[in-house]
């Protein structure tokens, strides 16, 4: 009886709401972040479109978290999405979100509880990182065979970043593609990095270069753009040009866009675009759409991306709304 009471208390506030009335948070990890500025962008067309509020707000660690919801609360918000700058801050996440009575929805990193399970009552739109993963894999394997490489002959670098599941997922689905198209295990060198920018993931490739001077050949990839990045830099101080590195990111940055758009060739092949504008874009007319119609959104939605090189660019970046 209770339950019947409260969904028709709900439905009825529901009912009452204008579209004037709703207002949405947004809130990034990492609000520089072209990936992140995009996802605002699409937000804020998906705002226009229906005629919502969405209010942005960038909180890099635990306690701006906190205080983002709170300043949604006192806006007068029902509801965010969020990409928390550290996934196990999900129980908190979950409890202030009751507690200032929001609907809450995850973007691009999923929340886990103590015991590190993704907490699968908060719905979700995500990266499917171990099939982007394989489609790195897949790239480099296939770029490896039309060049007509020996294989023994090449290192690969894989720049880890352990601490965050995506990043994990992102490499174990690479390294699983290169294995199945016959690359040694042998020869792929884990390269932890210290943060998730261009900088660690250089200071990491180059000491796996120094140590491996057997390979005549190298390849890399990691959790981003800035990791490959790094590493290829850190290749061509070691005399690994473009004829003898094949780097392939994920994510389509403004970073790997400059790398094509340089007038030589460099080791950075390629990168899976992942689309900013499915996760800001859906996951705003989702929040909406729960808000005025009582339509939660689905509770696990995973994206995937598409190759996209010095070549074929302009149409891939044309078709994922870059």
């Amino acid at each position: 009886m209770t339950a019947l009471v409260t969904g028709a208390l709900s439905l009825l506030c529901v009912s009452h709401l204008t579209a004037e009335d709703v207002k949405i948070g947004f809130v990034v990890k990492q609000p520089e972040e072209p990936w992140f500025q995009d996802e605002w962008r699409w937000a804020d067309v998906a705002a226009k479109e229906k005629g919502f509020t969405v209010i942005k707000i960038g909180a890099v660690d635990g306690e701006k978290v906190m205080t983002a919801i709170d300043n949604l609360a006192s806006q007068k918000a029902q509801g965010y999405v969020i990409c928390p700058p550290d996934v196990k801050l999900g129980p908190g996440i979950v409890a202030k979100s009751k507690v200032d009575r929001l609907k809450l929805m995850t973007v691009d990193d999923r929340l886990v509880d103590g015991k590190g399970n993704p907490i699968e009552s908060v719905p979700h739109m995500g990266i499917s990182a171990h099939n982007i993963g394989k489609q790195v894999g897949q790239a480099i394997v296939d770029e490896i065979k039309k060049r007509g490489w020996n294989m023994d002959e090449v290192g690969a670098i894989r720049v880890t970043y352990e601490q965050l599941p995506t990043a994990h997922d992102r490499t174990s689905g690479a390294t699983e593609a290169l294995l199945a198209g016959g690359f040694p295990q042998a020869n792929i060198i884990d390269t932890p990095q210290a943060k998730t920018d261009t900088e660690s993931a250089f200071n990491a490739a180059n000491i796996a270069i120094i140590k491996n001077p057997k390979f005549k050949k190298w390849v890399a990839f990691g959790l981003n753009d800035e990791a490959v990045l790094g590493a290829v830099r850190a290749a061509e101080g070691r005399g690994f040009k473009a004829d003898s590195m094949i780097g392939v990111g994920i994510g389509g940055a403004a970073s790997a866009i400059n790398e094509f758009d340089k007038p030589e060739l460099t080791g950075f092949f390629g990168t899976v675009l992942i689309s900013p504008k499915r996760h800001g874009y859906e996951t705003a007319i989702d929040m909406y759409n729960w808000i005025t119609k009582n339509q939660e959104p689905a509770k696990l939605t995973l994206t995937e991306g598409k190759l996209m090189t010095r070549e074929n660019q302009k149409a891939v970046r044309a078709e994922f709304g870059v």
